[in-house]
């Protein structure tokens, strides 16, 4: 058909291994019309990325191989093309927004430079109209006052603000495709619908196509025409979205569409204990300096003078936009970051460096991104087995791997995997491993920065029930940050709404979310896609 932009056919993708090579891919089928955005869905590991980096040859070549299959973009064949062809065509008719900014951004350019490499290498502009097409781009996606983002390095932007300028960069030559990997997975709720929003108007205003790559179903539904489902490298389901939605045929997609986290019935008899950990007038303030000397002239308030408090057994749900202080202040409790206010942890105050080990082992911390988070040289028992040899812990190596076998175990991991490195697991396990990491020093608290964002709807289920079971096993307390409101829902006793550097709303989450009080807290529920 004439309007067929993109058209894959029986595309095999392969790793070569040394026992036996790995079927990334295996016979998929795909077509993207110009101006439709059709969505791939499905489990980590199921192919998804790899199908999307297969388009624009960016796997990593020869350890992958297609062994069949063709990928035509406008009737040019891409697989196996000439590099002179996929230059052409990357970035400049085909752009791409990856799932993690912070990987995919130079970490040590410039924003204004980063934007300005996409747009040369493709566009013959002088450089004032240069200077003009990247501060339209940063206001396009949504960042506003943009000169002021122009001279900042991306570790000194949130996730949301990263991924706007990952956007920015994608879109920066008026792409014919573009293939979205996962770009509102860091986001919060609010931000997250901006963004959807504003690639609906850019696709509308440039007439392109959109590659959609998600686990969250809810997003489909808004976004897309077409939907293939992937499960184990193969395609299981494809066709118009309200079909799969409503009349789903296979298994497999059946229980992707009922995934979805429930809110935790407690035992009647359930009592929160004791407050284990209180936090009074917390504040992180960062020197804004300027000038040859660097002179400080104001403060930026990450966290501006909180205060509440967390019961033995319980979880506190701490929710909020991209830049709202969530993360800084998980890092201010946990001592990573200088702060100034109380921090009592079982009545005695951590925030003071005579205590500066008191609380290492009882407050733990689960990251967002296990993969960046697990050292890639470590096997996983010695990913495992490090905070008890810091802590001294076990009498012996064989009393250690009893206990890296048990803490496996309690996350619903093999013992098999021990040897194993993080690149061998699937995004859901090495999620397990990170929270065994976590759990086998046998805290009070756990912290968990947004643990289940990167993951498909079945996996992240799996890791809330896992962490429900473990917290009513061990009788842990929580802090979890997350901008999925439902997830918060289903696990928090009581929520905290933050924005700015400062508490929004503060309560039960029955009533945060029966009867928000602030109309902050309000618009987030309302922007949460149902």
């Amino acid at each position: 058909m004439t309007n067929e932009l993109l058209k894959i056919c029986n595309l095999n993708v392969s790793f070569t291994n040394p026992n036996g090579n790995i079927t990334a891919v295996d016979n998929l089928s795909l077509t993207i019309k110009k101006g439709e955005t059709v969505a791939i869905v499905g489990e980590s590991g199921s192919g998804k990325s790899t199908t999307a980096l297969s388009i624009l040859g960016l796997l990593p070549y020869p350890l992958a191989f297609h062994s069949k299959g063709s990928i035509k973009f406008k009737n040019i064949e891409l697989l196996r093309a000439k590099t002179n062809i996929l230059h052409k065509i990357r970035g400049s008719k085909i752009g791409m927004i990856f799932q993690e900014p912070m990987m995919s951004l130079n970490p040590l350019h410039l924003i204004k430079k980063q934007i300005r490499e996409s747009i040369t290498l493709h566009q013959d502009l002088s450089s004032n109209k240069i200077n003009d097409r990247i501060l339209e781009l940063l206001n396009l996606v949504g960042l506003e006052d943009s000169k002021n983002y122009l001279n900042r390095y991306p570790h000194q932007l949130s996730g949301g603000q990263r991924q706007r300028v990952m956007i920015a960069i994608a879109i920066a030559n008026n792409p014919d495709l573009l293939i979205a990997d996962e770009p509102t997975t860091a986001l919060d709720v609010t931000i997250q619908s901006q963004i959807l929003k504003l690639l609906k108007k850019i696709q509308k205003q440039l007439g392109m196509s959109i590659l959609l790559i998600t686990h969250d179903l809810n997003i489909v539904k808004y976004m897309a025409k077409e939907v293939y489902i992937m499960q184990n490298a193969c395609l299981v389901e494809f066709g118009n979205v309200k079909n799969i939605f409503f009349n789903p045929k296979n298994k497999y997609t059946k229980s992707l569409l009922k995934a979805e986290p429930k809110t935790l019935k407690r035992n009647k008899k359930f009592i929160p204990g004791a407050k284990i950990l209180v936090l009074n007038n917390i504040k992180v303030y960062f020197p804004i300096k300027k000038g040859i000397f660097k002179k400080t002239i104001g403060y930026f308030k990450a966290v501006d003078d909180m205060s509440f408090f967390l019961n033995k057994g319980t979880t506190l749900g701490i929710v909020g936009e991209s830049g709202s202080g969530k993360t800084t202040l998980a890092q201010a409790i946990l001592k990573l970051i200088p702060s100034e206010g109380e921090i009592l942890f079982k009545n005695t105050n951590i925030n003071i460096k005579t205590n500066n080990n008191l609380f290492r082992r009882n407050l733990q911390f689960v990251f967002q991104d296990p993969f960046a988070s697990l050292s890639p040289r470590l096997s996983v028992y010695e990913i495992i087995a490090e905070g008890l040899e810091i802590n001294q812990i076990g009498v012996n190596n064989q009393e250690r791997l009893k206990l890296v076998t048990k803490a496996l175990q309690d996350v619903g991991m093999e013992s098999n995997s021990l040897n194993k490195y993080p690149h061998e697991f699937s995004g859901g396990q090495r999620q397990r491993i990170a929270i065994a990491r976590a759990i086998i020093l046998k805290p009070k608290v756990l912290i968990l920065d947004e643990p289940t964002s990167a993951l498909d709807m079945n996996t992240q289920l799996q890791i809330i029930n896992l962490l429900l079971d473990i917290q009513i096993t061990r009788k842990l307390s929580y802090i979890f940050i997350s901008h999925d409101l439902k997830v918060i829902k289903a696990l928090s006793d009581k929520v905290l709404v933050i924005k700015d550097g400062n508490i929004i709303e503060y309560n039960d989450a029955n009533i945060i979310f029966k009867n928000p009080k602030k109309s902050y807290t309000k618009s987030l529920i309302r922007s949460s896609l149902r």
